[in-house]
């Protein structure tokens, strides 16, 4: 469990193929302090298990599954991914409950600067409205934020000047694939309400 609240950027060290999908290296310094095999670390939203670490990376291995659903299998040597180690019972809870486990992806639609804030519409497949609403949480990879408009098939976002120096968003461009985590309060009530 996440909170969608970004501790650092790292960088994509490598990228190779394994029999079973493929094994990411990571850059990162401060999720490293206290991380161990078997812990898990979320990469641009995914949940990820170290199987592998020293003093300045740490290693993953991604299945087909993760591939065929996420933007990790887009990742390449330098890419920059945003960082989160997995929530502590008794931490502060500063964004929303965030799995890691991507719904689906997204593509960046617009960005508008306006010299102080950002807004960004994001596009996704229609039949995915239905887990949001205006004001309500989603995770765009890996950050927790509000939906400050919405329509039948895109949302708009605000990022604040913080959130843009801390995460990867401030090299995102129109066009670019992200993941997206539908807040899973509204998962449950789509499920007890239509019985999917």
């Amino acid at each position: 469990m996440f909170t969608g609240l970004v501790e650092e950027t790292g960088r994509i060290v490598a990228s190779t193929p394994t029999p079973g999908g493929r094994r990411l290296i990571v850059s990162a310094q401060l999720v490293l302090e206290d991380a161990a095999v078997d812990h898990s670390i979320a990469v641009n939203g995914v949940c990820l298990t170290v199987v592998a670490l020293d003093a300045s990376t740490f290693s993953a291995d991604v299945i087909p599954e993760t591939l065929s659903k996420t933007t990790i299998g887009e990742l390449a040597e330098g890419s920059i991914v945003n960082l989160e180690r997995a929530l502590r019972l008794g931490d502060r809870l500063g964004g929303h409950l965030v799995q890691g486990h991507v719904d689906t992806t997204g593509t960046i639609d617009s960005i508008i600067d306006d010299g102080n804030v950002w807004e960004m519409w994001v596009a996704f497949a229609p039949e995915y409205r239905r887990l949001l609403i205006p004001m309500g949480s989603i995770t765009i990879d890996g950050i927790s934020l509000t939906v400050a408009d919405l329509e039948a098939d895109r949302l708009k976002v605000a990022i604040i000047p913080h959130t843009l120096a801390v995460t990867n968003l401030r090299h995102a461009q129109p066009g670019r694939h992200v993941n997206l985590e539908f807040d899973m309060m509204a998962k449950y009530a789509v499920r007890d309400a239509f019985g999917v």
